[in-house]
């Protein structure tokens, strides 16, 4: 006869323990994604931000301000990332004239950075980021700390848009249109 009460009472134990995991999980995700506050465009730490160049020269970043920017986070461990590096090179290429800049940041070690660019040069500046690039990323938009990564800047410094996994031509031509 204590045998169904026995059962019972464990059945709600695990019911209870399952519902307050869940809770607690949910409370772990809202925090983990909760917007964060609203930065300024021009005032965003992103602009007082400096680079190494695989050649050894510094890239400021406070230099790309005033003009649209597309900033591209990639590895050279990324196919996604190598597959859309032509595409961004030949938009710069067609759009530079018009204003439109490009930048990478490499989350990637120098070396490997340097050994890819020896085989497939970019127009385009390109910085090194190294692993710290990650967290500029998320601080850009990047919740997850995926790659490739994209943020297009309008000229006034604020975001127009961030985009998680490989561009397309589309996406490219959208920005470019928004922002001219």
């Amino acid at each position: 006869m204590n045998q169904p009460v026995k059962n019972g009472s464990r059945r709600h134990l695990i019911w209870g323990a399952g519902a307050a995991a869940l809770v607690a999980g949910v409370g772990v995700a809202l925090r983990r994604f909760e917007p964060q506050e609203v930065v300024l465009a021009g005032r965003h730490p992103f602009w007082s931000q400096q680079f190494e160049t695989p050649g050894g020269e510094n890239l400021n970043m406070a230099s790309f301000q005033g003009k649209p920017l597309l900033l591209n986070f990639w590895a050279t461990w990324c196919p996604p990332c190598i597959e859309e590096l032509p595409l961004i090179d030949a938009f710069w290429r067609k759009n530079t004239v018009i204003g439109h800049q490009v930048v990478a940041l490499a989350i990637d070690q120098p070396s490997a950075v340097r050994k890819f660019l020896s085989k497939q040069a970019l127009g385009f500046p390109v910085g090194l980021a190294g692993l710290e690039g990650t967290q500029l990323a998320k601080s850009l938009g990047n919740a997850v700390g995926g790659l490739p990564f994209t943020v297009f800047f309008k000229a006034d410094g604020s975001i127009w848009r961030q985009k998680m996994g490989q561009l397309t031509s589309d996406d490219l031509m959208q920005w470019r249109g928004a922002v001219s």
